[in-house]
């Protein structure tokens, strides 16, 4: 487990004999008040799929956007295929061979796949039929299920993901950066996903793997880099380290888990829904009779494959969509016609499945955005004023109560770590004390010491009476912190599964129709 442990190594690549595809060398980079890299020391070895774990704020983003070129070291070398190379912007990075999926995707909501995938690679195979006819068949050959021709807002977030994966391919890397690609899928696609990892891997291509589920990384990875506090700590053989050790070497402490233990519900209805349905000209239902109540004290979980309504059914109840039949009762007042703004003045926290669209603005500091969402309330205003100054104060206890690791309250939002930034949201929402908070993916990105801190956090509302929705595609937390827990499949929802009796692969069938078919097979 040691930086100078030996590894075992496989045969050199007999094209060009050189064994190491990428080599960092001393890597530093800084920012005014932060030094988010030091002295960084990464080896990866041709054809094989290297894992890069580390907490949120470890540096691991920083080292990827200087690996892609979208940022430049300060200190040290790269070397690709044993020659040192400037990689001084994206396109240096992708003539080096080297192409990234971001954990937050770099996508153009109003343009369809083909034209996201050409644009900016026009000479490839141009914009028209030979394009298309290359997109289909890299779709096709990696199992990606993209269609040329679909409208990029209409896709959920995991056709998203597979949409930036697909654009890597498209120009031809050889040295794939992927930055926690199965936050957006269930068991069987991770399986999936993984299957195709080892395709590429056997074809001569490497990947480097960013990911916060460690169980994940010691089954798909070759070989495992740590990162602490902006420096390389060492690197682990899979086959040779727990879960828990790991963990261990990222945060000094060991893996937490979402288990709860004690039942908290009680008979107080906090949000009703009933009969809710979401229709959309010229396709199918995109919600269908939808029932459901959450009690105080109580977690409802839902799981579900992405873009099976899940993401609708949060957007109508926040008052962002309106239904097109059935009512929603909030502490026994329907609210099924109320606007956001006042939803959320209610009561109704709201933690977003996309943190970037619907949970931040990006370029103002943290003190304005701790006041997202809750302008009219205390200590974001008094009466019709604003209270900058209260505000800036509450957001200073936020960032130590909630960990949000960061040099000042007054930096950008956008240079936090995505796991950072989710914790700033957290705080937020949870400061003004929600009757029932709607909760979408809310420790998706963030590594383990965090993903406890958000977990004990829902866990003591709970226990003083919050109601909580969560969605989410991590199984293991909906096992561990749900009371009941139900499975979404194409706008509808499926009866109760009892958390203490229910296993990942069990919502995972329910979640992809296969529980469905194997009945009515039988």
């Amino acid at each position: 487990m040691s930086k100078d442990a030996p590894q075992d190594r496989p045969s050199p690549t007999p094209s060009t004999g050189i064994d190491n595809v990428v080599e960092v060398r001393g890597v530093t980079k800084r920012f005014p008040g932060v030094v988010a890299n030091k002295d960084i020391d990464i080896t990866v070895r041709r054809g094989t799929i290297h894992a890069l774990v580390g907490e949120n704020g470890a540096g691991k983003s920083t080292l990827m956007k200087i690996l892609y070129g979208v940022q430049k070291q300060d200190e040290g070398t790269i070397a690709i295929d044993g020659k040192v190379v400037p990689l001084n912007s994206p396109s240096d990075a992708i003539a080096a061979g080297i192409g990234m999926v971001f954990q937050h995707f770099k996508l153009a909501d109003n343009l369809t796949v083909l034209e996201n995938v050409v644009l900016g690679a026009e000479k490839l195979h141009g914009i028209g039929g030979k394009a298309r006819a290359k997109i289909e068949e890299i779709s096709a050959t990696y199992g990606l299920g993209i269609r040329p021709g679909d409208l990029v807002e209409k896709l959920g977030v995991g056709d998203r993901q597979r949409v930036e994966i697909l654009k890597v391919l498209y120009r031809g890397a050889k040295i794939i950066i992927l930055d926690e690609p199965t936050a957006v899928l269930v068991p069987q696609e991770v399986d999936e996903l993984f299957d195709n990892l080892i395709g590429l891997k056997g074809e001569g291509l490497t990947v480097i793997f960013i990911s916060h589920k460690l169980d994940e990384v010691r089954k798909v990875a070759d070989e495992i880099t740590v990162i602490r506090r902006g420096t390389t700590v060492g690197t682990a053989d899979p086959k040779q380290i727990t879960s828990r050790q790991l963990a261990e070497m990222m945060v000094g402490s060991e893996l937490p888990t979402p288990e709860t233990t004690e039942s908290t519900v009680t008979d107080k209805v906090v949000l009703d829904v009933r009969g809710l349905s979401l229709r959309e000209l010229g396709v199918a239902p995109v919600l269908s009779d939808i029932d459901l109540t959450i009690h105080a004290g109580e977690v409802l979980g839902i799981a579900g494959v992405e873009g099976n309504g899940q993401a609708e059914l949060v957007e109508v109840i926040m008052g962002m969509r309106e239904p097109s039949a059935g009512h929603i009762t909030y502490l026994g007042q329907d609210i099924t016609d109320w606007d956001t703004r006042r939803i959320r003045e209610s009561g109704v926290g709201f933690i977003p499945e996309d943190r970037h669209r619907h949970g931040l603005v990006l370029e103002a500091p943290l003190w304005e955005n701790r006041m997202l969402g809750h302008q009219t309330e205390e200590p974001n205003s008094k009466g019709m004023m604003l209270s900058p100054k209260a505000a800036q104060a509450d957001t200073v206890r936020i960032v130590e109560q909630y960990d949000v690791r960061t040099p000042s309250i007054n930096v950008m939002a956008s240079s936090l770590s995505g796991g950072n930034q989710q914790k700033l949201i957290v705080g937020r929402e949870m400061s003004h004390h929600p009757k029932v908070l709607i909760a979408a993916h809310p420790t998706r990105g963030v590594d383990v010491g965090a993903q406890a801190a958000i977990w004990d956090h829902i866990r003591d509302a709970r226990r003083e009476g919050l109601a909580v929705l969560l969605i989410s595609a991590d199984l293991d937390e909906l096992i561990g912190l749900s009371d009941t827990i139900r499975v979404i499949l194409r706008g509808r929802l499926s009866g109760e599964f009892e958390p203490s009796k229910v296993t990942a692969e069990d919502l995972g069938a329910a979640m992809t129709g296969a529980s469905h078919d194997e009945e009515r097979a039988s």
